[in-house]
């Protein structure tokens, strides 16, 4: 068990937005310079860009020296198929990060110290590290205490960039990871925002009626932003993913599909991308 007679260590959970240095918040920019160590849980060599961009923004909202500690982020199985088999493959995979992040506290950390954690977005909307840290109390080998500073998510940034609200009035929006879209398409007047689609789910959604806006990399040089209907976009939407994907070697995108637009919200103007003109109207 920990020594309670050590000085509480404090851990800071920081949203730093969707990738814009821009969004950092004013209370995360605070929150960053009460850390004595930053840690890191890098993704390997094809993502060392997100690594670069935490410490661009320590850099560009720190004053003083400080430290980061990186470690690699444990493998994933990303091939199990069926609900049962992927909820216990993501909780092999947080166990094992929780194991990473625990031997990191303890060693890296002393008593009285303030660590912080940078996620991506927001902390509340699909991270684990919320998860992890509560693992890794439950388990009582060190004790600490933990804030959560929230960030501006993919989603909001989402809407922010194609000037479109999530919701339409009156009616509910849903968030989903792809996988569960491709379950089954919820029927309801409402819009859905689909996160962590690594399979294109839209295009088995065609000949709906759908609209939808789509980003990938948002906030960051390389942003990429396609919306129109969604029979006419689907195909462009796949074509430039297939190659921002070869292009950097990964991706992050999250799209919207309305089941209608909102009066006056397709406007026809093509998206300036990183790439240049790029896309279907934007809304």
């Amino acid at each position: 068990m920990a020594d309670s007679s050590e000085a509480p260590r404090r851990i800071l959970v920081i949203g730093m937005g969707a990738g814009d240095p821009d969004h950092l918040t004013l209370a995360a920019v605070k929150a960053m310079r009460r850390a004595d160590v930053f840690f890191v849980l890098g993704k390997g060599k094809e993502k060392e860009s997100l690594t670069r961009l935490r410490r661009d923004i320590l850099d560009e909202h720190l004053t003083g020296p400080y430290r980061v500690v990186e470690a690699d982020d444990p493998w994933r199985d990303r091939t199990q198929g069926d609900a049962a088999r992927y909820t216990s493959a993501v909780q092999d995979w947080r166990h094992r990060r929780a194991d990473i992040c625990e031997r990191l506290i303890i060693e890296e950390l002393a008593p009285g110290q303030c660590g912080a954690f940078l996620v991506w977005g927001d902390p509340a909307l699909y991270d684990s590290t919320l998860a992890i840290l509560d693992d890794i109390r439950g388990r009582g080998t060190v004790e600490f205490g933990h804030e959560v500073i929230p960030g501006i998510s993919s989603v909001s940034a989402l809407a922010a960039r194609h000037r479109v609200t999530l919701n339409q009035v009156g009616r509910p929006i849903h968030i989903t990871p792809g996988r569960r879209l491709a379950q089954g398409f919820p029927e309801d007047d409402g819009d859905i925002v689909v996160m962590l689609d690594g399979h294109e789910t839209f295009a088995h959604l065609t000949g709906r009626g759908l609209w939808i806006h789509w980003g990938a990399y948002i906030g960051t040089p390389d942003e990429i932003l396609v919306s129109g209907p969604l029979d006419e976009v689907a195909a462009e939407i796949s074509r430039v993913r297939a190659e921002a994907r070869e292009r950097h070697g990964w991706i992050m995108d999250t799209y919207l599909l309305r089941q209608r637009p909102r009066d006056g919200e397709a406007a026809g103007r093509p998206v300036d991308g990183a790439d240049g003109p790029v896309g279907g109207p934007l809304g």
